[in-house]
């Protein structure tokens, strides 16, 4: 990587190597990408979701591509805690990143016991809150558009964190994001995660049905980055700038084009989803081309971009 550049960032406390990390449910647990990329150029990798007892997820059909992107429907389906302790901890303490573990929960007091225990592990670096989710009956986004639920789950969730960092995962699917927002930082987020994906659903004319068992799924890819940039932009402004809180922006991240344009919105750094799924190594593409762009654009530290939409 080009060293005339900094790159790193320092987010909510964590000293990243750079600013690009993986989206929660798109890189497996751990080393499922380690073939196709230097982890170190990763500022961080985030987990797939962790809950409590294992999920099985929702019934096949899960996936469904659409023009602009894909649905899924995946329903946080997981090893569960205990086989996620006994047979990924030793994978993420051989990676060479910061290691954030997503966790999901049916109750507040399941998330809690979740970071309450991840908390003690050397390996884990900090947290990411999912309370946004449009793919589960009970927690997810049931969380995620109540700002007074989302205070309290926060709150709870935090008091665990043992002083590693917490952020939390926003769902756009509110009238306004900037309240969510608000409840989270005012109730003890370190950082904010946003956007998740849209709900949405894709219909066989033949069967007339809905292609997904599910009926809906999350919308994610190109077709939602311009209404992510904005949100981020939004957040930005209204909540995160004045209270210092830093922002991971993401949703239909391709390009290093697209990872500027979060940044220049105000996100501190960007997460890469579904494009993982058709080029394995975008995200360490997309590093080592903002360092190029920073170069070629005499910009010493990447930090300069982070809000400077004019």
């Amino acid at each position: 990587m080009d060293k005339t550049t900094n790159l790193q960032i320092d987010f909510a406390g964590l000293t990243l190597s750079g600013p690009v990390m993986t989206a929660s449910g798109t890189c497996g647990y751990a080393d499922e990408l380690s073939e196709f990329m230097d982890m170190s150029n990763l500022g961080a990798l985030i987990t797939k979701s962790i809950s409590i007892e294992p999920r099985p997820g929702n019934p096949t059909p899960r996936i469904v591509e659409t023009n602009g992107g894909m649905l899924n429907a995946i329903g946080l389906a997981n090893m569960g805690l205990e086989r996620f302790l006994e047979e990924k901890i030793p994978v993420l303490e051989q990676l060479d990143t910061k290691i954030l573990v997503n966790l999901a929960g049916k109750s507040i007091d399941e998330y809690v016991a979740v970071a309450d225990r991840l908390a003690r592990e050397e390996a884990i670096d900090g947290f990411e809150l999912n309370i946004s989710c449009p793919n589960v009956k009970k927690g997810g986004i049931t969380f995620g558009t109540d700002p007074v639920l989302i205070g309290e789950i926060t709150a709870a969730v935090k008091a665990v964190c043992q002083n590693k960092p917490l952020m939390v995962k926003l769902t756009p699917t509110v009238t306004d994001i900037s309240v969510t927002a608000q409840a989270a930082v005012d109730a003890g987020a370190d950082a904010l995660s946003l956007i998740n994906t849209f709900t949405a659903m894709v219909i066989d004319v033949e069967k007339r049905k809905p292609v997904l068992a599910n009926r809906t799924g999350g919308l994610s890819g190109p077709a939602v980055k311009p209404i992510a940039v904005y949100l981020v932009n939004k957040v930005y402004n209204e909540v995160a700038k004045d209270a210092g809180i830093p922002i991971l922006g993401m949703g239909g991240i391709q390009t290093v084009t697209d990872a500027l344009e979060f940044i220049i919105a105000g996100a501190t750094t960007v997460a890469v989803g579904t494009s993982t799924f058709v080029y394995p190594d975008t995200a360490e593409k997309i590093t080592l081309g903002l360092a190029e762009y920073c170069k070629n654009k005499g910009i010493s530290d990447l930090r300069e971009l982070i809000g400077s939409l004019r």
